[in-house]
């Protein structure tokens, strides 16, 4: 679809690494019973509560680095079922990084954000060339693709139980409620002072266990929103709930306006099968598959947007048909409306001439399950299957 949307962020890289503070106007009161005890009382709660994730069962560094990587900006729930599946069909590096890139996209399908695929393809490779075993020093892991100050202190610590900091959202938002911190906890200096405080209380000889432990209690107790205060052993030494402000903690950034993209795209079938094109490799959601389209212009019908695309893309006449359905989901600050239409060709014109994809195929229904889709475009063609549309009439 040859619609300009921002393209996804680096997450990874944006993250701090907490180098010394120097003229912070962050002030955090002095709590000798968080020093004194915090550790202690966390490390035991964490053994008592931790959940079973697959990654923990052996720490091996191939499978944390994985997991890490799944993990940014997705649920638990979600990553650990892709996990399973994804060290099942990889199950080392060298695997890895002799995958076909249209395979491992379509195994990452529903995670999204797929250049955290295409780094972690592109670092295998690298590996594979240089041993095929992951760093284990925080210098030569950062400079893999994919992989930045936060991933990297995270596999240093996680894997191999050395003694770095990780800071993720739950860990952030931990320290922003037992320090009261009234500013927003994303500021350099926030940052900073947490990670300080984190770094205090690290125990040396158990970096893994207590890095794992803060993240998971940020999790299941000092949870987004309505924290667990009632359960939590850190009650006496936590600074917001003498305060009265949990529910204001942390203090989180403005939230980016909400941006709405209207949407529309055309199934066109010729001889049994359906016409899917791949997107540019250095454009939003690159080299995954769509059913070509693309973004309504002001005054436009969905279905004129169809036909004008079809050209522009492919330089293929069709006539919308039929509506199929209309398709919402959202990404980053986007909310997407996607109009899809059944379409048919002018005539036979044969070959599309693509002005906005790299490839075009002719594929039979069964077939689009072995390609990777936008979230817009899958939620499509599940709602084809589901609702029992006749594919084979059109």
């Amino acid at each position: 679809m040859a619609c300009k949307v921002t393209a996804l962020p680096a997450f990874d890289n944006a993250i701090l690494t907490g180098k010394a503070v120097m003229n912070t106007s962050i002030r955090v009161k002095s709590m000798p019973y968080l020093e004194q005890n915090f550790s202690k009382r966390l490390l035991r709660w964490f053994q008592e509560n931790q959940r079973d994730l697959p990654w923990r069962r052996t720490y091996h560094p191939y499978h944390v680095w994985i997991s890490e990587i799944m993990l940014q900006q997705t649920q638990m729930e979600r990553v650990v079922a892709y996990f399973s599946r994804f060290i099942r069909r990889f199950p080392d590096i060298a695997d890895l990084a002799r995958a076909d890139e249209d395979e491992l996209l379509k195994l990452w399908e529903g995670l999204g954000y797929y250049s955290r695929a295409r780094n972690l393809h592109r670092a295998a490779r690298m590996l594979a060339d240089q041993g095929g075993r992951l760093p284990e020093s925080y210098e030569e892991l950062i400079k893999l693709p994919g992989i930045g100050p936060y991933t990297a202190s995270a596999i240093m610590a996680i894997a191999y139980n050395r003694p770095h900091t990780v800071l993720d959202a739950n860990v952030e938002r931990f320290f922003a409620r037992l320090l009261d911190i009234d500013k927003p906890v994303k500021d350099k200096a926030v940052i900073r002072q947490i990670r300080s405080r984190v770094a205090e209380l690290l125990p040396p000889a158990q970096p893994r266990a207590f890095n794992q432990a803060l993240m998971e209690f940020g999790a299941l107790v000092c949870k987004p929103g309505l924290a667990n205060c009632g359960i939590c052993p850190f009650q006496k030494g936590c600074q917001a709930l003498r305060a009265g402000t949990v529910g204001e903690r942390p203090v989180l950034p403005v939230r980016k306006a909400t941006v709405a993209i209207n949407m529309a795209c055309g199934l066109v079938k010729r001889r049994g099968r359906f016409l899917i094109q791949k997107r540019c490799s250095n454009d939003v959601w690159a080299n995954l598959w769509e059913f070509p389209g693309g973004c309504l212009e002001p005054g436009e019908s969905p279905e004129q947007a169809v036909v004008r695309e079809y050209q522009e893309e492919t330089e293929l006449g069709v006539r919308p048909t039929a509506k199929i359905a209309t398709v919402r989901h959202s990404y980053m600050n986007y909310r997407v409306t996607l109009h899809a239409f059944f379409c048919d060709l002018l005539a036979d014109q044969g070959e599309p001439a693509l002005h906005a994809a790299q490839e075009a195929r002719w594929v039979t229904t069964h077939e689009l399950d072995n390609y990777a889709f936008p979230a817009g475009h899958r939620k499509l063609i599940a709602y084809l299957q589901e609702t029992s549309q006749s594919w084979s009439g059109r």
